[in-house]
């Protein structure tokens, strides 16, 4: 390997994070508390009292998941929201779960397995997996 070309190619992806946060728009940073440790899956919000929320209707550009332990931060996800969105009706047809919860269980959510977030193709693509 060469340590010049690594150390450009890092330092440009370093460039587009900053860019992201300070000059590229909006994000949304949602937090997944504990339970995703157990289950396997993490969740997305897109009704809320029947009515769009979420995923469905924020304005961000950047979508920021964080995988919680308690107050600390484990691991989490990066992505552009429109993005999001394509990979969230894919993965719906998929057969991901919906579910209700929140306060009161006024909120549904999609269910997605972790797993479906990271396997990918040489194109980019989301493998399908069975729904457990």
């Amino acid at each position: 390997m060469n340590f010049d070309i690594d150390l450009k190619f890092g330092q440009s992806f370093e460039n587009k994070v900053r860019d992201m946060l300070e000059n590229d728009g909006t994000i949304e940073v949602k937090t997944e508390r504990d339970i995703w440790k157990t289950t396997g899956n993490i969740c997305f919000e897109y009704l809320y009292k029947g009515r769009p929320s979420g995923i469905s209707t924020t304005d961000a550009k950047w979508w920021i998941h964080i995988l919680a332990d308690g107050d600390k931060i484990e691991t989490g996800f990066i992505f552009p929201v429109e993005e999001l969105r394509k990979k969230l009706k894919t993965w719906s047809q998929w057969g991901a779960k919906k579910v209700k919860g929140g306060d009161d269980n006024q909120s549904t959510m999609l269910l997605i397995p972790i797993k479906w977030l990271v396997q990918t193709t040489e194109k980019g693509m989301v493998l399908k997996y069975e729904v457990d």
